[in-house]
């Protein structure tokens, strides 16, 4: 408990000023991750493996062969907070396939005042492959957050990769009701944009409930298909997947680009859907079958 001088409990707005001085004296993790994936006879390999800070992964794995690099992005602090940078660099050499996940929900902690960042930059090389495939992340009430996200595709190449955001802890019954989630999500193919996308979503905002907006559902999920023509039986197929009670869904086809969408009460049910979508996209536009990363089930 923190007192006063007389051992009185100090008001809560003393307290929260209290706790943003502390984060504000507090410096921020700067941390750097670049990979490099390169073609080495039938196997993508796992070549370039540069950090700085507290990011990491593990070694490369192979489940499904030789042919698909599946790699573990590791965040030791276990969340971001104000004031951190996180910058991820991919880039994937022809003829390459990496698929990139994390092992647990990431976590954007409440702000004392300062932003905290994430920025995802994906090169993707001739008729290669990268799936950016990350568990939930958990926006606390109150976090100041900006995710920046760009992807340049060569010829003959593809990426595919979600995101799920939830707003609030919301297994404890917590409310997005305080901070801002700034989102920009850019993705071209030689230099021409396939996908241009700018978003802000304010804590408390009417939007978070309106029925235009998120519709009271505090998580909210994109999965992008980029770098292949769309089929109908694949938009037709992805509309058709089961959703949980309470799930908004929505499927689009652009020119090179499928956008699926959903709105959820939870983050499982979520990811639930976003998964069934992209085991009906691997095997038609990857010509991969669908095998879920080992790490979703545990």
């Amino acid at each position: 408990m923190i007192a006063g001088n007389e051992g009185q409990r100090l008001p809560e707005a003393t307290r929260q000023s209290r706790q943003a001085l502390e984060e504000a004296a507090r410096p921020g993790w700067q941390a750097r991750l670049v990979l490099g994936f390169e073609r080495r006879g039938e196997t993508s390999a796992l070549v370039q493996r540069e950090h700085f800070g507290p990011l990491r992964v593990q070694r490369a794995l192979y489940p499904e062969g030789p042919q698909v690099c599946q790699v573990l992005l590791l965040h030791p602090p276990g969340g971001i907070a104000g004031g951190d940078s996180l910058d991820i660099w991919v880039g994937a050499g022809s003829g390459t396939h990496a698929l990139l996940t994390t092992p647990g929900a990431g976590k954007w902690y409440r702000s004392g005042g300062r932003q905290a960042r994430q920025s995802l930059h994906v090169r993707v090389g001739e008729d290669a492959v990268v799936e950016w495939l990350p568990q939930e992340s958990i926006v606390f009430d109150g976090a100041e957050a900006q995710m920046q996200t760009r992807i340049e595709l060569a010829a003959g190449a593809a990426f595919c990769g979600w995101e799920i955001l939830c707003l609030g802890r919301t297994a404890g019954g917590e409310r997005f009701s305080r901070g801002r989630l700034e989102l920009a999500t850019r993705i071209e193919r030689l230099g021409r944009p396939l996908w241009l996308e700018r978003g802000c979503l304010r804590g408390g905002s009417s939007w978070l409930d309106a029925a235009a907006g998120l519709a009271g559902r505090p998580v909210t999920a994109t999965l992008l298909l980029a770098g292949r023509a769309v089929e109908r039986d694949w938009l037709d197929a992805c509309r058709a997947a089961p959703a949980a009670a309470g799930v908004l869904t929505g499927v689009t086809a652009l020119p090179e680009l499928l956008v699926a969408r959903c709105l959820a009460p939870d983050g499982e049910a979520a990811r639930a859907w976003l998964a069934s979508v992209w085991k009906l996209l691997r095997p038609a536009a990857l010509a991969r079958p669908a095998v879920p990363p080992r790490i979703w089930s545990t």
